[in-house]
């Protein structure tokens, strides 16, 4: 296949890659934007994936995407409760969450399905092309003719942009990141706004996971998540805490582990390896700020108050 030939595949890898880390990413802005970090998203896709898996096993593809969503809502409220509830440490809670959801996931999973579990097949979400955009050249079948979830990528990203920027509850979000005690101060309820952002990126977190599995694999495997949640906080930063960037960042990361797929397919004699570690030196990149300094929000990360 000649490079020219490969650009098409290349970008509807790239895409599709991007996809649940964009739905990661965008949740976590939000949760940022309120001034918290959490860790746990891996756990929140992870849980998304798990829950996909039942749900889907008992209710088709309607069923896997809603449990995914419950099960990432569960670990964004138990985030929620130790974190805003009980004022814990939000890197501590989030790395036990992550790690509680790896080995309640594992466990669950040789419970449930036992040794044949590898053998599941799932139904998944097939390519929905849009009428007229799918026949584009070169750009058309990568953007439009994707799975349903890619889209509402699509409509997510400026809509929260909007939000954040034009509603009063978007504008006290940001203002809650920046200066807490003086939203408090304003009449801003900050604990119910920063209990329903940790709750919208634990949802997002598990729509996330639900997609690698209904979406893309068509399966569950212990520990698919990867590390995507640790990305998808990267892009956080890489996109300045802002939704259109932040689609953007998800791209970038989507780019780069579909290029291992472009090389394969131009029959460059490459070890894949070589391809895999690109998205987690691009993190290491993002979160040491060699792409850039941005400014975060001032009170991203800080203990809350115990008063």
């Amino acid at each position: 296949m000649s490079a020219l030939e490969a650009v098409g595949p290349f970008l509807a890898a790239t895409v599709r890659t991007a996809t649940p880390l964009a739905l990661a990413a965008l949740g976590e802005v939000l949760v940022e934007r309120a001034g918290l970090i959490n860790i746990g998203l891996e756990g929140a896709i992870l849980a998304g994936a798990f829950g996909a898996l039942v749900g889907a096993t008992a209710g088709g593809l309607g069923g896997g995407y809603a449990v995914a969503v419950a099960a990432g809502l569960i670990v964004g409220a138990l985030f929620a409760l130790f974190v805003i509830a009980m004022k814990a440490d939000q890197i501590i809670t989030g790395t036990a969450l992550t790690l509680l959801s790896v080995g309640a996931t594992g466990t669950l999973y040789r419970a449930l399905y036992g040794s044949s579990g590898a053998a599941l097949t799932l139904p998944t979400s097939g390519v929905l092309p849009l009428p007229f955009l799918s026949s584009l050249p070169v750009v058309g079948g990568a953007l439009f003719a994707q799975p349903p979830v890619t889209y509402l990528v699509y409509l997510l990203a400026p809509a929260l942009a909007w939000w954040l920027g034009h509603t009063h509850a978007g504008l006290a979000l940001r203002a809650i990141g920046e200066r807490p005690e003086a939203a408090e101060a304003a009449g801003i309820p900050v604990n119910r706004l920063r209990v329903g952002a940790i709750l919208a990126g634990g949802a997002l977190g598990g729509l996330a996971g639900g997609t690698l599995v209904l979406a893309q694999a068509g399966t569950f495997a212990e520990n698919m998540s990867a590390g995507r949640g640790f990305i998808a906080i990267a892009i956080v930063v890489l996109g300045r805490w802002r939704p259109i960037g932040v689609a953007l960042g998800a791209l970038l990361f989507g780019a780069a582990s579909a290029l291992q797929f472009a090389f394969q397919a131009m029959g460059w004699d490459a070890p894949y390896q070589l391809f895999l570690v690109i998205p987690y030196l691009l993190t290491l990149a993002a979160l040491a700020g060699a792409v850039g300094r941005a400014r975060a929000p001032t009170a991203l990360g800080k203990p809350l108050s115990r008063d």
